[in-house]
């Protein structure tokens, strides 16, 4: 659950949804079967050559706190010595309001094999609600291992209409929090699986990392999937996964929706040191459900509004943390695997919303007369998409050409830079883009580069003297 985000652009949201490519994945589970609201399902068994570790069912008659052999309760609004918000109020470092108490009418099961983390508002419009997380430390990922995480859960029952400040949460914060209070966030480590704001049919997975403000995970934004569609979240079970994979390379932080890969973030991402700090070490998983703060601001709801209506509850059927050890290897040595690669044609159009891993971008249908389905919006100073496994084969490469739109106003541009396997290295290619007549009104914006041949990842970064959006991006491709 990130701590505040910084605004957001002024008049387009700078979300995105984008599905990750990766170039390393391991076996996927067969996509469950969805819950109606009212299931109950057994903690599954562990995909294999995985082990259980830790689970909870929430099994128990109605009306039962959480068992405190396995969990604890986070009280009041904020850890005790733990980071103020902004401004000097409390409220977690976030700005959301409620008071989390542990009361069995925030937190209780409901006697159908469910844990009910239900936000109350009182007469005099006071809100409390319930925050709780494993008294466990030590969950992380073997040395040339996996650890996997998942949770089968239903979002709080509201819409748009009346869930505004609504933000439920599954997520992981590194074992140095505790101790400190949070006080040393985000250099611990949070990975956030599952939040979702203000009743919205999404559901957001972020990685914050680093330094408080800026540093290698963009913060206080992190660096994350963005806005995933998720219809019917609010309305029954789904599962939601995270594995961190430390047996390939490079180490990766994967998402899953419903048993489907949703989103990558690899290791070579960042420096090797923020890699570590981040991931090498234990986590405590956390479940709660906040009422406003900097996360709902973003779309629109610091506090709740009249509509928004108490009593909603996250109804948690299960959790589950996993690991899987390295596998030594054996006396006589046996030829080691070989992993497909995904690549992609650099000669073909190559799909902007496809990207690997992005920050700071959304996506949205696209009316492009030239095809597509989708496109990457609400692009401006600083964002940045990821394409691994761009094939240039051996005759080289030298025009390169993005289809662009724009509806930026006041004579603002700015510029679509091409980079080669680091967004820190220097341009290859850098294209001017202004208003083109609507952010809808595609152009087809040509540039030379310089010989490339072989196989590389490519960055489109994008750069603007000014704080709004700037470009829509629907697809890009190379010419020899």
């Amino acid at each position: 659950m990130s701590n505040p985000l910084p605004p957001v652009k002024p008049w387009r949201a700078r979300w995105s949804r984008l599905a990750a490519t990766a170039a390393f994945v391991t076996a996927v589970t067969a996509v469950p079967a969805l819950l109606t609201a009212g299931a109950q399902a057994a903690v599954p068994p562990p995909q294999a050559g995985f082990t259980t570790v830790f689970s909870d069912d929430f099994s128990g008659p109605a009306g039962v706190g959480v068992n405190r052999g396995n969990w604890l309760y986070s009280l009041g609004h904020k850890y005790t010595g733990g980071p103020d918000n902004k401004g000097g109020a409390d409220n977690w470092g976030t700005g959301e309001i409620q008071e989390m108490t542990d009361s069995t009418a925030n937190a209780a099961t409901d006697g159908s094999g469910h844990l009910a983390i239900t936000p109350l508002r009182d007469s005099a419009g006071k809100w409390t609600s319930a925050r709780i997380e494993t008294n466990r430390t030590d969950f992380a990922a073997p040395a040339g291992g996996i650890m996997r995480v998942e949770a089968s859960l239903q979002q709080p029952d509201v819409t748009t209409a009346n869930g505004a400040a609504y933000w439920p949460a599954f997520w992981m914060l590194g074992a140095d929090a505790r101790p400190m209070a949070a006080q040393n966030w985000p250099s611990i480590g949070e990975i956030d699986i599952m939040e979702n704001v203000n009743g919205l049919n999404s559901v957001f997975s972020t990685l914050h990392c680093g330094t408080a403000e800026g540093g290698p995970c963009n913060e206080t934004t992190g660096i994350g999937s963005g806005k995933r569609d998720c219809l019917g979240c609010n309305s029954g079970f789904h599962t939601y996964a995270m594995e961190l994979d430390r047996s390939v390379s490079p180490e990766q932080i994967r998402y899953y929706q419903d048993g489907a890969l949703a989103f990558t973030t690899f290791a070579d991402q960042f420096d090797a040191e923020t890699w570590a700090k981040t991931t090498h070490h234990g986590f405590f998983l956390i479940f709660n459900v906040s009422i406003g703060g900097g996360f709902p601001k973003a779309f629109g709801h610091v506090i709740p509004n009249e509509a928004t209506v108490p009593g909603k509850p996250m109804l948690i059927d299960y959790v589950s943390v996993s690991t899987k050890e390295r596998i030594p290897p054996t006396s006589t040595p046996t030829p080691t695997p070989t992993t497909t690669i995904t690549t992609l044609d650099a000669y073909a159009k190559i799909q902007a919303e496809g990207s690997g891993s992005q920050s700071g971008t959304t996506t949205e249908t696209t009316t492009d007369p030239d095809g597509g389905g989708q496109n990457v919006a609400a692009i401006g100073n600083g964002d940045w998409l990821r394409y691994p496994g761009v094939n240039f084969g051996s005759t080289p490469a030298h025009q390169f050409s993005v289809r662009a739109a724009s509806g930026v106003a006041n004579g603002a541009n700015g510029l679509v830079e091409v980079r080669l396997d680091n967004r820190n290295n220097a341009p290859i290619a850098t294209i001017a883009i202004g208003n083109t007549g609507g952010w809808q009104n595609w152009r087809t914006v040509p540039t030379n580069v310089s010989a490339l041949t072989g196989t590389h990842d490519v960055y489109l970064t994008f750069s603007s003297g000014q704080p709004d959006s700037f470009v829509n991006i629907n697809w890009f491709t190379y010419a020899r």
